[in-house]
């Protein structure tokens, strides 16, 4: 306690040039509890945890209670609570339900007569999320101190606006995970007084670091495929009070001011101009707010609005007008700017404050404004759908019925309406099955599946224009994240577009199940279970750990009778698992993953391998290892082991990098290496290590930089490719002169200056067209083309026959781009290069992906592909284990 007390008194002393956290002329009244007298410090002081927060909302839920209300939503991976603060009036606090039910009304007009009264009722709502990155610091505290400032001073007269014409919901952290990791590591680091020096251990975190959630997804990236229960949980709340405001609350550098709206390029064209417009009054606010505060600040630079998988993005695609704020961060108590500024807490949590008091205040004074362009919007997006030849989206569970029911499930959840048919139809000349999904465009979330569904969503011209200005120029470009990001290309659903469709249909909720289909139950001979899907990939993983033994055909087979099934199709025998009730195991998997399971009474095989063959060898129940810690790509190793352990239910033992080199690996049947930097970490001994496990019959399974690491270290046989250049420059010589040379123009200045060995330009994220080996027993059940996302800039050669097989490759320049902008010459040099690689080695083998197929989770058409790689490549290793 003596260090503590001490090292806060020293971040006192240092920040003794700063304000601490305040609004001017405000008097506070003492019946509503002070930071101090809950948590024993004032706002700024020290770094509020989960559990300090938490307790000092449900101190001033106790003192004000007809002001504030706390909602949980979710609990974290880890157990902790998240919630949500409203904060109002007590007439408008006490009208909450119905608040919700008019907004609904609203966002709704479709189904609605005559609504467009409310608008001079309503009160405005503004959500102000903080924390979602765990070691983005200063908001949660900002948003404790917004709560007191709004409650103990009611009769100030921007706070008397604010809860008179507007409902506050305060998210106060959207990450508890990262916050205590990123906490309890700080305080940890703290010796006799707090450090401003960016060298000292409290100002560089250690892997994981706090960003992060428990299974180390950046969450900010996450609103589109929502598969973590955070994400779930806001979503779920936003969709019940549509906030016609949503703020998300960041930090950046240290020595950076402060960004707020507007929004840098490119801009999603989906958005609206008034949703824009609206932005720019909020910020226009905060500019006389920062101005009279004396801070300095910056707009539209760097953070982009055009992926809508962001917090401050998926909502303006209900309507809301969002956006994102940055500050320049201290990262602990106390920071030393590079101009020599001490740079506290304190500081950067005055500054969220400030901005939060200024958003509900702008909400509150364009009250009806942000209401009607709510409103118009829904008719806007009604009638953009409408307008539209591609107004219907239909997709057929025919070929992977888990994919489908998954994509229409995720669509209900971000509020769309999805409907399925109940009989066979027609639409533009094609038939479709009983069970096909249908979304109709025009409706008032039309424009979130238009851009969501749609294979490309474009830049505008004149960004892309200046982008291609500056990489002519060798500068970087000012692309921030990917730029593909079509959901049924990512799931590998054939999405057709319709300008008509009718067909007799139910709503689909997000509770929608999908049911097993179990046909002879009372089966003498074996059990048969179709691969190809993620239905059937659960039933395996279930299968294996409940000791059922399975075996999996390497190549389609046709029973007596006449019906087929895929490469990779499941086969439980009864004589082989005489152990268990196998019936009654087989039906209980089959309900609980919704897998397809035909019972069989003859082994008989007209066509391809039979059941005995070699050919549909008996599966291993993995032990499956990966890389952890140090070295892997945080959000590859997070997204990672999220699609094994919660996607496909597999458990994984994590392993640091820094054991590699010499653990005992005998007891893993699969070693994983995510995404990541190994060669400092692991070298040569520790690449030769691994290789030695697979020699002896392990299998490694690489992605994007393991995959550089293994090439690099010659154990994987291709190598990186250098850029493809029009010029014949040769390496220099070591002598101090060269041959001379004539330079024609700016141009060929330009040219010259590149060097010959430099790679591939970089590239932010693109959706590819990938074909697949379909005579590989790694690829059984996977489709002939399938889409993968390509960032970065690693190509790599071609394995040779002699070495491996190149198992799927990027599709020819004119059609490897499926979604997304990607340089011309990258178009032209991924064109034909591997995706996927499998190499041999002794009684073992490798398998490399070139790219990441389990990024952020939501490239669900990769996951047999990588299902493959985990639980049947043991199979076809040459060693009993």
């Amino acid at each position: 306690m003596t260090t503590s007390a001490h090292a806060q008194n020293t971040s006192a002393t240092l920040s003794s040039n700063s304000e601490t956290v305040h609004w001017p002329d405000t008097q506070y009244t003492k019946d509503i509890p002070t930071f101090n007298d809950v948590l024993g410090y004032s706002p700024g002081e020290r770094i509020s945890s989960h559990a300090q927060m938490l307790r000092y909302f449900e101190a001033l839920e106790r003192a004000a209670p007809e002001r504030i209300k706390l909602i949980e939503y979710a609990k974290s991976w880890e157990g902790r609570t998240l919630f949500y603060a409203v904060l109002g009036s007590p007439s408008n606090l006490a009208s909450l339900d119905e608040f919700a039910s008019n907004m609904q009304k609203l966002a709704n007009p479709d189904l609605h007569d005559n609504e467009q009264a409310l608008i001079d009722t309503l009160p405005a709502s503004v959500w102000l999320g903080y924390g979602v990155h765990g070691n983005e610091i200063s908001s949660t505290d900002a948003a404790m101190f917004t709560a007191y400032h709004l409650l103990a001073s009611p009769t100030q007269s921007t706070n008397q606006s604010i809860l008179n014409n507007t409902l506050v919901f305060i998210d106060p952290l959207q990450n508890p995970d990262g916050r205590t990791r990123f906490t309890s590591r700080y305080y940890a680091t703290v010796g006799m007084e707090h450090s401003a020096d960016r060298q000292s251990a409290e100002h560089n975190e250690p892997w994981p670091n706090g960003r992060t959630n428990h299974y180390l997804f950046d969450m900010n990236r996450d609103w589109l495929a929502i598969t973590q229960p955070e994400t779930a949980g806001r979503i779920a709340a936003m969709n019940t009070y549509t906030p016609l405001v949503v703020i998300d609350l960041h930090e950046m550098g240290g020595d950076a001011s402060y960004y707020f709206a507007p929004a840098a390029q490119p801009v999603n064209p989906h958005m609206t101009a008034s949703q824009i417009e609206n932005m720019g009054l909020i910020g226009e606010n905060h500019g006389e707010h920062f101005d009279a505060f004396g801070f300095d600040y910056f707009t539209r630079e760097i953070f982009d609005a055009f992926y809508p998988g962001y917090g401050d993005s998926w909502p303006t695609f209900y309507g809301a007008s969002a956006s994102t704020y940055e500050v320049g961060s201290s990262r602990g108590e106390v920071f030393r700017k590079r101009n020599g500024d001490i740079y506290t807490y304190a500081d950067s949590v005055q500054k969220q404050f400030v901005a939060s008091i200024s958003t509900a205040e702008a909400t509150a004074k364009h009250r009806k404004k942000l209401l009607k362009d709510f409103y118009d919007y829904q008719l806007s997006a009604i009638k953009a759908g409408n307008d539209t030849k591609q107004r219907y989206y239909v997709f057929s569970p025919e070929y992977d019925r888990a994919g489908a029911y998954k994509l229409a499930r995720l669509m209900a959840k971000h509020g769309v309406r999805v409907e399925q048919a109940t009989e066979p139809f027609k639409a533009c000349s094609a038939s479709y099955p009983s069970g096909t999904f249908i979304i109709d465009s025009a409706q008032p979330k039309g424009r979130f599946v238009t851009t969501t569904f749609s294979e490309q969503v474009d830049m505008s011209e004149a960004f892309i224009k200046e982008q291609e200005r500056r990489r002519a120029r060798h500068l970087h470009d000012e692309i921030y994240d990917v730029t593909g990001w079509s959901l049924p290309l990512m799931f590998n659903i054939d999405a057709q577009t319709c300008s008509r469709v009718s067909a007799k249909t139910q709503s689909v909720s997000d509770k929608l199940e999908l049911r097993a289909k179990v046909t002879n139950p009372n089966a003498d001979v074996a059990y048969i279970i179709p691969w190809g899907d993620m239905a059937a990939v659960n039933f395996l993983t279930m299968a294996l750990r409940e000791n059922v033994i399975v075996k999996s055909a390497n190549e389609a087979f046709t029973l007596k009778g006449g019906k087929t099934y895929p490469a990779g199709s499941l086969i439980i025998e009864k004589r082989r698992n005489q152990n268990v009730n196998i019936q009654t195991l087989v039906t209980t998997l089959a309900e609980e993953t919704g897998a397809i399971v035909d019972g069989v009474n003859s082994s008989w095989v007209i066509k391809g391998p039979s059941l005995g063959s070699g050919n549909t060898p008996e599966l291993v129940t993995p032990k499956v290892a990966m890389a952890w810690g140090e070295s892997t790509s945080v959000t590859s190793a997070g997204n990672t082991r999220f699609v094994i352990e919660r996607q496909m239910g597999y458990p994984v033992t994590a392993i640091n990098v820094a054991d590699l080199s010499n653990a005992d690996l005998s007891r893993y049947h699969v070693l994983i290496l995510p995404h990541g930097y190994y060669q400092s970490a692991l070298g040569e001994s520790g690449a030769s290590h691994i290789n030695e496990w697979v020699s002896e019959g392990g299998v490694l399974v690489t992605m994007s930089g393991a995959t550089k690491f293994i090439a690099d270290a010659d154990v994987l046989d291709v190598s990186r490719e250098y850029a493809v250049r029009d010029s014949n420059d040769e390496p220099s010589p070591d002598k101090g002169r060269v041959s001379g040379t004539l330079i024609s123009s700016h141009q060929a200045l330009l040219d010259t200056i590149v060097n010959a060995d430099s790679n591939p330009d970089y590239v932010a994220g693109v959706l590819a067209n990938v074909a697949v080996d379909q005579e590989h027993w790694l690829t059984a059940g996977v489709k002939p083309n399938v889409v993968g996302l390509v960032g970065g800039s690693d190509i790599y050669t071609p394995i040779k026959l002699t070495s491996g097989h190149n198992l799927a490759w990027f599709k020819g320049e004119d059609k490897v781009l499926a979604s997304g902008y990607l340089w011309e010459e990258n178009k032209k040099q991924l064109a034909y290069k591997p995706f996927l690689i499998q190499q041999p080695v002794g009684n073992g083998m490798i398998i490399a992906f070139t790219q990441e197929p389990t990024f952020r989770a939501y490239m669900d058409g990769l996951n047999v592909m990588f299902a493959n790689a985990l639980f049947r490549a043991p199979a076809h290793t040459r060693t009993l284990r």
